[in-house]
């Protein structure tokens, strides 16, 4: 029988159907963050379990490390630093690696694990974090779990999964000059629903997603988390296995069967999805958000919407709570609103070509003077790359702050983040209430357009600067 991508994925990593909705499910890597661990371990200790295969498990610290640009990192706040140091702790007492504060690959966990070749095509990948859909771009299932089930995780290597159904999305067509795969997924959330997808493992397919590059795809699955999917999938390709083969030199020991293998993780031609969707890429513009939620979004050369034409009442008083609070109104163009913040970074854009393209279109230009704009590297890596190119010193020259890598202001959880009142342009992937500072404002957009916003100091189509030799 045909199947989808996602049916061929989970079958490999089944260890026994439990009933007609549920599986258990092998997980091949595991990982974690300072935040969504604590509870697993201490559950693990009162249980007096192990944890039978620490290889198969990694740890990070990036939500509340500070991004200050020193060379030697010290955790200030009291509960932030216990839980840096809980974490050592326990990955010390089961065997289990851990990119610390000061480790030379410390990073965001969803871009160093990547790049340090430990996601393949073909795995099933767990984190206490939704974005773990990014690693969808190399055709893998990665996805998020609680707390109860990162315990469970590091007990069995397994976990009670609920099958979803599957989504094709295909996208044909050519990314328009100044469009990037954060718009791409910024439009497809705006035009299906910050629930569009909920339930769903949505699989990427057509000659625009073949176009993109292996880091543009995982922006594109990072943000699908947005529009409610449990999983977000593109078969691999050629890019992708040079990526994995660069990034993973040991796999030349089992090349050919790698290959080979890697060759059977596609969607068969007659399979069925539960849904579907076409979109055209060259349709897309720069987008940007203007309230709290990712779908709340329009083309930067629109206007903001009026509640009214909401698709039902529901989101009709979503709408009308967010211009209440960013201070915008209906029929409002979103260019020219004005910014006092800019932060590029996170896991959904803090990747070298994310900053590549912003020094090449801040070079030789100056942030306003109303502007405190900042760029975090995704990892120890990226920044040490970005410095060896000159990316760096192009952005500090600009007036950009260059930081130490960590998750930073996407979420506030570290002394990163906006003071009430605070508009900001942001990289990242989430923008309600208070994310970013308690009664801070977000505007969701890509690296490009925040890099243009810093400029200026208001929002700004990039396509109107000089964006020919990007």
């Amino acid at each position: 029988m045909a199947k989808t991508l996602y049916q061929k994925l989970v079958e490999a990593h089944t260890v026994t159907r439990l009933d007609a909705h549920n599986v258990l499910l092998y997980a091949d890597l595991h990982i974690m963050n300072e935040y969504t661990s604590p509870q697993a371990f201490a559950g693990l200790k009162e249980a007096g379990r192990a944890v039978p295969v620490p290889g198969q498990h990694l740890a990070v610290v990036d939500h509340i490390i500070p991004t200050h640009p020193v060379s030697f990192r010290i955790i200030e706040d009291p509960s932030s630093a216990l839980q840096a140091s809980n974490l050592a702790k326990n990955c010390h007492e089961h065997g289990i690696v851990l990119f610390d504060a000061n480790d030379a690959w410390q990073g965001i966990e969803h871009v160093i694990a990547p790049e340090l070749g430990m996601i393949r095509p073909g795995m099933v990948v767990l984190c206490g974090d939704s974005h773990t859909t990014t690693y969808g771009a190399f055709g893998a299932l990665g996805f998020g779990i609680g707390t109860s089930e990162v315990e469970h995780v590091l007990a069995t290597q397994t976990l009670v999964y609920r099958l979803a159904q599957d989504m094709r999305i295909r996208i044909d067509g050519v990314l328009p000059l100044g469009s990037s795969a954060k718009d791409l997924i910024m439009y497809i959330i705006s035009c299906i629903g910050a629930q569009g997808a909920r339930g769903y493992v949505v699989e990427f397919q057509g000659s625009a997603i073949a176009a993109l590059s292996v880091e543009a795809r995982m922006t594109l699955c990072n943000m699908t988390v947005e529009a409610g999917a449990r999983g977000a999938l593109i078969a691999p390709d050629d890019k992708v296995t040079h990526y994995v083969l660069q990034h993973a030199p040991e796999l030349q020991t089992c090349r050919a069967a790698a290959l080979a293998d890697w060759a059977t993780l596609y969607s068969d031609a007659d399979a069925a999805f539960d849904a579907e969707h076409h979109f055209d890429a060259s349709a897309v513009a720069p987008y940007v958000t203007w309230g709290t939620s990712p779908d709340q979004a329009v083309a930067v050369n629109a206007t903001i919407p009026a509640p009214a034409s909401a698709k039902d009442a529901s989101a009709q008083a979503a709408a009308e709570q967010a211009l209440r609070y960013t201070g915008l109104h209906s029929g409002m163009a979103m260019e020219g609103i004005a910014v006092q913040r800019v932060f590029i970074g996170s896991c959904t854009n803090a990747r070298i070509e994310d900053l590549r393209v912003v020094a090449a279109l801040v070079r030789g230009r100056k942030v306003a003077s109303s502007v405190r704009a900042m760029v975090v590297p995704g990892s120890g890596a990226v920044r040490r790359q970005a410095e060896q190119e000159g990316i760096a010193q192009v952005l500090m020259e600009s007036g950009f702050e260059w930081r130490q890598p960590g998750c930073s202001m996407c979420l506030a959880m570290n002394d990163d983040f906006l003071a009430p009142g605070e508009r900001c342009a942001s990289t990242t992937n989430r923008n309600f209430e208070g994310r970013q500072g308690r009664g801070g404002i977000t505007h969701l957009m890509s690296p490009a357009m925040a890099a243009a916003a810093a400029l200026t100091g208001y929002i700004t189509d990039v396509r109107k600067l000089e964006l020919s030799h990007v």
